[in-house]
């Protein structure tokens, strides 16, 4: 009998020594041998702690940082990135611009360096997609769609999606996107006549209903009335999973039973239920080929390849997730930015109503109109540089892959900040952080010494596919709100864009409307 207590003590620990030794090797060992080959490298950064890495550390710097409103001294176009990723702004500022740094077992090289962005930007490589723990962590907003894909499962998805917004498709859409933006002219004129000419209005509130529903009716059809529920349903779930930056999470905690992780979880499993009800709605309809939206083509294209009903379900409700938040919210985005600085700017403001009430001529926008809107494209241009709606890019290698006279370990996670690399003074010039939309008036490469550092919608063949569709979107928004009204910044706004998937005001973006 005590022969196997002894056995039975033995193999207990036995198993607990292998067990020590390989959380060891996973959370501490493989992560730093990653670490020596970037020192090698010459690559630096903070010292990691064994299990979180930098997590405590950029949790201390990001409470000692805390973001406070700005005062509106006209400073409001100064760079953000120092409140919203404050660990990262001081590590650049004593590392230089790439550097490393570790969440839990997950090891990152942050890179601003404009010869790693240029070779990243020009990777065709599968071995360079989109990091895996990132696909994990956001997996209930977007799920496996071709936003978060990789490899011959991203390629299947873009191939299927990417005609739907090539820039003749676009045109095809301009009149139901003028559609949904008649009825925001509208609330707004009836608002303004109602507070006696001036009227206080929250414009973001407004922009992101707007874009859905450009969303819904160009590219969902006839499910359009279905829409509005998921897009409900789809932004509680954003502001959910929003609640801490995905850079200082730790993996593992995903996969507890928070609160956060149970609303996100539950969410999620009512979006898939309401979108295969769409999915079954339509399936039974018979859609003729002239009607085809990009709903249609998805459904299409994943059923008929015979990958069984759970994955084609599986598919089709990923993609749709990552058409309505990506397609809506960045728009939405950008149109808040974009109105904030031409209320502050009222010269340019002038300029570009100016232009849009000659070009339309007082008649609704049209493809060929859009075309002709010089000044309020350079005034978009420079508005997704100060106010990218992304932040960051991310990238993994999903094997040893080499950039420049770089080699970047498999395993790595790649950073790249937007909003850095749009405001480098070297790269912009000493204005970097003004308003200035005459820097585009001989377009990109006239704006910068280096173009391929100007990255609003991504860069290389992961670049966002709906970029012409946002573009002519908000063509076509901002240039009938110019046509229609002045604006000037309201005194209850509060500057403090935060960081929730896309840059948001915190506090909203009240503005002064009055008619034009």
């Amino acid at each position: 009998m005590e022969g196997i207590q002894i056995f039975v003590c033995s193999w207990v620990v036995a198993c607990l020594s292998g067990f020590c030794v390989y959380l060891y090797h996973v959370l501490w060992l493989r992560t730093e041998k990653l670490r020596e080959k970037l020192r090698k490298q010459g690559f630096r950064g903070p010292p990691p702690s064994f299990l979180c890495g930098n997590f405590l550390e950029m949790k201390r710097i990001e409470s000692m940082v805390a973001m406070s409103p700005r005062k509106q001294d006209g400073c409001l176009t100064d760079d953000y990135a120092p409140s919203l990723f404050p660990y990262l702004e001081l590590w650049r500022k004593e590392y230089g611009s790439a550097f490393m740094f570790t969440t839990g077992n997950v090891q990152h090289l942050y890179i601003s360096d404009p010869n790693l962005v240029k070779e990243i930007s020009l990777c065709k490589s599968w071995d360079l997609g989109k990091p895996s723990y990132v696909i994990e962590q956001l997996g209930p907003l977007l799920g496996r769609g071709v936003t978060l894909s990789n490899g011959h499962l991203w390629a299947h998805q873009r191939k299927l999606i990417a005609s739907e917004f090539f820039m003749d498709k676009v045109k095809g859409m301009v009149g139901l996107m003028v559609e949904s933006t008649l009825p925001l002219l509208k609330l707004w004129e009836d608002l303004v006549e109602a507070e006696g000419g001036l009227a206080d209005i929250r414009i973001d509130e407004d922009l992101r209903n707007l874009s859905a529903d450009v969303i819904s009716r160009t590219c969902f059809g006839s499910s359009y009335s279905e829409g509005k529920e998921i897009f409900s349903l789809l932004w509680k779930l954003q502001k959910t999973m929003s609640r801490t930056t995905i850079l200082i999470r730790l993996p593992i905690l995903r996969y507890l039973p928070t609160r956060n992780n149970r609303e996100a979880w539950r969410l999620e499993k009512e979006i898939e239920k309401l979108i295969l009800e769409v999915v079954r709605k339509r399936r039974e309809q018979n859609v003729a080929s002239s009607e085809k939206d990009l709903f249609q083509m998805i459904l299409e294209g994943v059923y008929a390849d015979q990958l069984g009903q759970k994955t084609a379900n599986s598919l089709v409700v990923d993609n749709c997730k990552n058409i309505y938040v990506a397609g809506h919210e960045t728009v939405a985005s950008a149109a808040t930015w974009t109105l904030m600085l031409l209320a502050l700017h009222p010269e340019w403001q002038s300029r570009a109503r100016k232009e849009a009430i000659e070009v339309l001529g007082g008649c609704l926008p049209n493809a060929d109109m859009l075309h002709k809107m010089k000044m309020l494209t350079m005034v978009i241009q420079e508005a997704l540089r100060l106010f990218p709606p992304s932040s960051l890019i991310a990238r993994e290698a999903f094997e040893e892959i080499h950039l420049d006279e770089v080699c970047i370990p498999k395993g790595v996670n790649l950073w790249i900040p937007i909003s850095t690399v749009h405001r480098m003074p070297e790269i912009w010039g000493p204005d970097s952080d003004r308003f200035k939309p005459e820097r585009f008036a001989h377009g990109i490469f006239g704006a910068c010494k280096l173009p391929h550092m100007y990255i609003p919608f991504g860069l290389g063949p992961r670049a966002c596919l709906g970029q012409k569709f946002a573009v002519v979107e908000l063509k076509i928004l901002l240039s009938l709100i110019l046509s229609k009204f002045s604006f000037s910044l309201s005194p209850n706004y509060i500057h403090s864009p935060a960081f929730r998937f896309v840059i948001q005001p915190q506090y909203g973006m009240p503005l002064l409307v009055q008619r034009a």
